[in-house]
């Protein structure tokens, strides 16, 4: 970061929090503040670690890492899908209070669908002070690899060394980004050379604090894991028994007209897109069995482990707090719909993991879109091997971090956002509801726009083309599979009223009907219609 920017970024903190405060604050001195490893994994579901309960991925450093600091069961993304989960880390707000509801560029609009997308921007606001903007002005080396999707160069968000970008290939040549910004040969593995750069970060600023934004696209598609590891999963797979139930299920619109189980059945042998388009029906994935993607786990988990090793070699373990996270659920659902009447190799470039027993994937507002692995290593400050059933949300890393690394927190900025020190500290901690909002219709299934809300042991999920909802008891109920809105309506109506006034107080955006005169909302992604023959 420049040194005008640096300013800018000093004089914005300002303007959030009385100077003064500012001021008490700088006085600590620079080698005594803790460093920051924030490990943020693409679309890794809870269930794909091992210390969360897989039986076929291999994660010993991601489980290690459990054992020596805090495992939490309940904690969620700010949405199912990447950009928007992204900006509440860095911002402290939810994604309809910033408009940014959607992945960059956003899936375009459909014939089919009878709404409009809801109005989005395409951007990180400007006037947002991002966390790395807010540790940069006190003194952190801040640095972002990997994929920061937010649509700009992460330097202008705070960020003094980024390397970022969309990867086309987990062999070199990654894509186009990354000619330049990360030399590769011929059989390099990009979570790899992920890795490398963000050790070279650190060994050159082993010296002053520093923030790592440790973005892996890595376990993102396209689904490709290191050779050495998919060949190690394949030979795990041939010795593993044959596991009962179905690879597939058939999920339906749950806003749309019910379907009776033979005509589900009768779908899943008509697999043909147009009729599964027309009848609003999605396949899931069942079973973790997917060699590739394992292969990709665990050379994640290689990651940590390398980064860890250094901090070690460094004498920086126990002055560096490591944040494990994913941006969304798994993608248990394929990105854009893909039917399954296809050979294993090619299923296994479609289709990750599975979520279970948490239902839906990636894309999705049941728990297996939006409910994430959360681990928190804070050395010598917590207990280790310890568990938190607290309830926290992406908007909580920011006021959370601030006040762990002894910072003045900015209410102004993340408003969103709750501080989970007390649940570090297993001290009493009550967070409150938390939300989800999005206006749009999703790359990984044919459900409606929707949003929800969870409190306590309750969650509703409402959707916007008929207004239908869902009730579940989590704490009975984890794969929501038992609607209780018409048992227990009273619940349902005071969960419904919570979410449409908390969508009034952040102003957030709603998708309308289409019509003869519409027209799309500001920030549609539209997609020219092809021109039919004479």
């Amino acid at each position: 970061m420049t040194a005008h920017n640096s300013m800018n970024a000093l004089k914005s903190s300002r303007s959030l929090l009385p100077f003064g405060l500012l001021l008490c604050c700088i006085p600590l001195q620079a080698a005594e503040r803790p460093n920051l490893i924030f490990f943020l994994v693409d679309d890794l579901g809870q269930r794909d670690v091992a210390c969360y309960g897989s039986q076929f991925y291999e994660t010993p450093a991601i489980d290690q890492l459990a054992r020596e600091g805090m495992l939490f069961t309940n904690a969620y993304s700010t949405c199912h899908v990447c950009s928007p989960s992204r900006a509440s880390i860095l911002t402290g707000k939810y994604p309809a209070r910033t408009n940014l509801t959607e992945w960059l560029g956003g899936r375009p609009e459909r014939e089919y669908e009878p709404l409009h997308h809801g109005e989005k921007l395409t951007a990180l606001p400007d006037e947002e002070q991002t966390l790395a903007e807010t540790l940069n002005a006190h003194g952190y080396a801040t640095a972002n690899y990997g994929k920061a999707h937010l649509n700009r160069d992460p330097k202008t968000y705070g960020f003094d060394e980024a390397i970022t970008g969309w990867v086309r290939s987990y062999y070199h040549p990654f894509s186009p980004a990354y000619l330049e910004s990360l030399p590769a040969k011929e059989g390099d593995y990009f979570t790899d050379k992920l890795t490398d750069a963000a050790i070279d970060f650190i060994e050159r600023n082993k010296d002053r604090p520093f923030f790592v934004h440790m973005e892996h696209f890595s376990v993102h598609d396209p689904i490709q894991g290191r050779k050495d590891l998919v060949e190690k999963y394949q030979k795990k797979l041939e010795r593993m028994p044959e596991s009962e139930g179905p690879d597939f299920i058939l999920e339906p619109n749950p806003d749309g007209l019910p379907l009776t189980g033979d005509e589900l059945d009768r779908l899943a042998d008509n697999d043909n897109s147009d009729v599964h388009q027309k009848r609003r029906v999605w396949w899931v994935k069942q079973k973790q069995d997917n060699v590739e993607f394992a292969g990709m786990v665990e050379a994640t988990d290689q990651s940590l482990a390398r980064i860890r090793g250094k901090l070690e070699e460094l004498g920086l373990s126990d002055n560096t707090i490591i944040i494990f996270t994913s941006d969304n659920g798994g993608m248990a659902a394929s990105n854009q719909y893909r039917g399954i009447n296809h050979s294993r190799e090619v299923l296994d470039t479609r289709y990750s993991s599975s979520n279970l027993p948490l239902r839906g994937a990636k894309g999705w507002n049941y728990e297996g879109g939006i409910r994430v692995p959360l681990i928190v290593h804070w050395p010598g400050r917590i207990r280790e091997n310890s568990k938190s059933n607290s309830v926290v949300t992406g908007t909580d890393y920011y006021p959370t971090l601030l006040e762990m690394l002894g910072l003045p927190l900015l209410p102004k900025q993340h408003i969103d956002g709750r501080s989970f020190v007390p649940a570090l500290k297993e001290q009493a901690y009550e967070r409150g509801p938390i939300y989800w909002h999005f206006p749009h219709y999703s790359n990984h299934g044919f459900q409606s726009p929707s949003g929800a809300v969870r409190s306590g042991r309750y969650k509703l999920l409402e959707y916007y083309e008929n207004d239908t909802i869902q009730l579940f008891d989590l704490d009975e109920d984890i794969g929501e599979k038992n609607d209780l809105s018409k048992e227990l309506p009273a619940v349902a109506g005071r969960l419904r009223s919570m979410l449409h006034q908390w969508r009034r107080d952040v102003d957030a955006k709603m998708p309308f009907p289409k019509t003869a005169t519409s027209i799309p909302a500001p920030g549609a992604r539209i997609v020219k219609p092809k021109k039919k023959p004479n």
